[in-house]
């Protein structure tokens, strides 16, 4: 079995520093706490321009990520809470958080490997969202501060651990470069055959966190195809075009310009919630989002097949967070790389399979620029 690769990282390209007087950072102080025995921290990345990042090892969350506009302000574009407290409550969700050990849904919570069938964690209506009850996001990463710009995570996923066999050592890096580029690597090795599909769900508003809709963001995704879904939203196995259909984002256009169309799938989803299968291989563009009152750019670059696009459909005004701000209905959006939900039960996607003589290696690139 060859290596399965996936790629994130996330870049950011500007022609000043902006004022980075005007960053409102987190307390570190508010995520000092022992869970599970195991110490939780706030970390804080920067660079020499000024992209700052801050990361709890309680899920690899990033709990903020402060990028200039056009004018040189700054503002945090994540979701988010400011103490650990919040993140613990059942609205914390998945906001900023590493998913594993399989993204999105796996249906019935069942796959068969090597004649083996395995039975995971259903915690999504009959279903397996996210790696389980606590997947990898609501789990405490052993945590070590390389340098003022790199933070490395680790963690064991146990045999049987939301159901999965083997023993699974992660590890993922975080790091800042003075080219503007957040960038997130993932290895990972098991001792016995199991699925592995991981990302990062950062929800992201380029006006900034918790200020506005983002159905005006425009958005372009390079993707002919997109995989339809059922009522559970869980993949149909089959493969449909975009064209003349509200997933047409070839040409870039307004994230909400199609959502109220009379289409089953967005019916389904209440809004996108779909895999898009991505067009060529290798490292390339697989999104590109502007939002012009701000000017700020941020493109998707991956050389995963997939790449899931949710539109904050169920978000709402219970979720209030960072600077007391309301996460109501469709003001974030995710943009996650990934191989195809469901995987392990459909043999025509491709393959998330990783057997003990494979290594994994996983990234993937936003980057961000201005217009």
């Amino acid at each position: 079995m060859g290596k399965i690769y996936f790629y994130i990282i996330m870049a950011l390209s500007f022609s000043c520093i902006g004022k980075e007087s005007e960053l409102k950072l987190i307390e570190e102080e508010n995520f000092k706490r022992i869970i599970d025995n195991k110490q939780v921290n706030l970390f804080t990345l920067k660079n020499k321009n000024g992209l700052t990042a801050q990361i709890t090892n309680y899920g690899g969350r990033i709990v903020s990520l402060w990028v200039p506009d056009k004018h040189g302000d700054f503002d945090d574009i994540v979701l988010g809470y400011e103490s650990i407290e919040q993140y613990l409550q059942p609205k914390g969700r998945y906001f900023g958080a590493l998913i594993g050990r399989y993204a999105n849904r796996i249906a019935k919570g069942r796959f068969t490997l090597y004649d083996s069938i395995y039975t995971l964690t259903i915690n999504n209506g009959d279903n397996h969202l996210h790696g389980g009850q606590k997947g990898f996001h609501n789990v405490v990463w052993s945590a070590n501060k390389l340098s003022d710009k790199e933070l490395k995570l680790e963690y064991l996923s146990t045999d049987g651990e939301e159901g999965y066999p083997g023993n699974l050592n992660v590890t993922v890096i975080y790091k800042l470069n003075d080219d503007n580029e957040l960038e997130i690597n993932y290895t990972a090795t098991t001792d016995r055959p199991t699925h592995i599909n991981l990302s990062q769900h950062s929800f992201f508003n380029l006006f900034g966190a918790g200020k506005g809709s983002i159905n005006s963001h425009l958005l372009q995704i390079n993707a002919a195809y997109f995989t339809p879904i059922d009522e559970e939203l869980i993949p149909t196995g089959q493969i449909e075009e975009v064209k003349s259909t509200p997933f047409d984002f070839t040409n870039i256009k307004p994230m909400g310009k199609d959502i109220d169309a009379d289409n089953q799938q967005l019916k389904f989803g209440s809004g996108y919630d779909h895999n898009f299968v991505l067009e060529g291989s290798g490292l390339r563009v697989a999104a590109k989002v502007f939002e012009p009152n701000s000017g700020r750019v941020m493109e998707v670059i991956t050389n995963e097949p997939g790449l899931q696009f949710y539109g904050g459909n169920f978000l709402d005004e219970r979720n209030v967070g960072k600077e007391n701000l309301t996460y109501g209905y469709r003001t974030a959006f995710c943009l996650e790389t990934q191989h195809f939900p469901n995987g392990p039960n459909e043999t025509s996607f491709p393959s998330t399979l990783l057997d003990p003589d494979d290594e994994y290696h996983s990234t993937c690139i936003y980057k961000f620029s201005i217009k």
